[in-house]
């Protein structure tokens, strides 16, 4: 897609976003390529999980493969393994370019995804760069479960615009003032489990994990390590890497 072309194509999307409110009335769609990128990704966030026409999601999903391009894919062959298990990578970035069976989604109880207008959280990227097919879908699996969803389970999803095949979505424990209880210690554990689990049961041969509840959700990062390590060295970390 040329430049004059994707700006039309992000026209149009933004165009059809603003239209849906009222509140959006006067709104100008801007011309310069990044900033119409800045406002498609703002909308998205904060539009709620309602239907959307074949011709949007087109222009959509267009938009949403090219911004992957921009940014590159990873594959997991692409990261070396590590010298103490070769099924082990680890990696340092934007987990929305790995090209694994999976990422996993350090998500809240609602699963609808982030609302805040480009907030930094792992779980509005995700949601961004999958498009809009992620959050209807989370919504018609909490719809047909009836309550939030439990601290230290998952969920599986497509991946829509990912290069991943799969989303596994799963809730953290959230920590106040930086000192993990005995029982969050063991939500935290289960939130790795459940993806484990989860993976295996559907055949998934890779999976890219964040590193759960420790960004918004205020959990120590040497402490989640720690518990990390000791699921590792069970033996689940065959299903990250097989």
């Amino acid at each position: 897609m040329n430049t004059v072309s994707r700006i039309e194509n992000l026209r149009y999307i933004l165009r059809t976003l603003l239209a849906e409110r009222e509140e959006y009335a006067g709104w100008r769609v801007p011309e310069a390529l990044e900033t119409q990128q800045t406002m498609m990704r703002a909308l998205l966030n904060v539009r709620p999980p309602q239907p959307v026409s074949p011709e949007f999601l087109q222009a959509q999903d267009a938009e949403l493969r090219q911004q992957l391009a921009d940014k590159g894919i990873v594959a997991l062959s692409d990261i070396p393994p590590c010298q103490s298990d070769s099924r082990l990578r680890v990696w340092q970035g934007d987990i929305t370019r790995l090209q694994a069976d999976a990422i996993v989604n350090a998500a809240n109880n609602a699963l609808l995804g982030c609302f805040v207008p480009l907030h930094r959280c792992i779980d509005n990227a995700i949601h961004s760069a999958a498009g809009v097919q992620l959050r209807l879908e989370c919504d018609r699996l909490m719809q047909a479960q009836g309550h939030p969803e439990p601290t230290g389970c998952a969920k599986i999803t497509k991946g829509y615009n990912l290069p991943a095949r799969y989303v596994l979505h799963t809730v953290g424990p959230i920590v106040r003032g930086g000192k993990p209880t005995p029982r969050q210690e063991m939500e935290l554990a289960e939130c790795y489990r459940s993806c484990l689990e989860l993976a295996e049961a559907h055949g998934l041969a890779s999976i890219a994990f964040c590193c759960i509840s420790t960004g918004e959700f205020g959990f120590p990062q040497e402490r989640a390590a720690q518990i990390n390590g000791f699921l590792y060295s069970d033996g689940c970390i065959q299903c990250i890497q097989r």
